[in-house]
């Protein structure tokens, strides 16, 4: 198991960041163009909401894959989760939080997750998966922070 946290400053109100990083569309917006992100199942457009679905399909490594996530948790605008519910991983949880601080936001994102395969996989999460996860979530937030600066009213 191996577990990624980020954190990102946004000059931007709590609701406008909360509900950007909950947004279907901002999201396949904000990842790597090349890995070609959609939705295609569940919640496809707008803001997800508490115990709804989404799958997402992507390529990753060369092969294209898909990943049904489900809101687990959900605290408007404090925080929400997201947890696999089928995909390529053994396990996934993305837990997303936001602080207030004046004009500012702080969004902190933990990324908990298991390859599956046993040892191959325990290998492959230390060698690989874990930088990878980090820098996929350094580019969306640091995208997600763009717009959110960008928006403000």
């Amino acid at each position: 198991m191996i577990t990624v946290r980020t954190e990102v400053w946004i000059h931007a109100p709590i609701e406008r960041c909360f509900d950007l990083a909950r947004d279907i569309d901002v999201h396949t917006q904000t990842v790597w163009k090349h890995t070609k992100e959609q939705a295609v199942a569940g919640t496809t457009k707008g803001r997800i909401e508490a115990g709804a679905t989404v799958t997402f399909q992507a390529t990753h490594f060369g092969v294209r894959q898909q990943l049904t996530s489900r809101i687990t948790e959900y605290d408007f605008p404090v925080y929400f989760v997201d947890e696999m519910q089928k995909g390529a991983f053994k396990s996934l949880r993305h837990a997303h939080f936001f602080e207030a601080h004046g004009t500012r936001t702080r969004m902190v994102d933990t990324l908990t997750f298991t390859a599956p395969f046993g040892m191959l996989g325990w290998i492959v999460e230390r060698a690989v998966l874990g930088r990878y996860m980090r820098r996929f979530l350094e580019h969306r937030n640091g995208q997600l922070k763009v717009l959110a600066e960008r928006t403000v009213e």
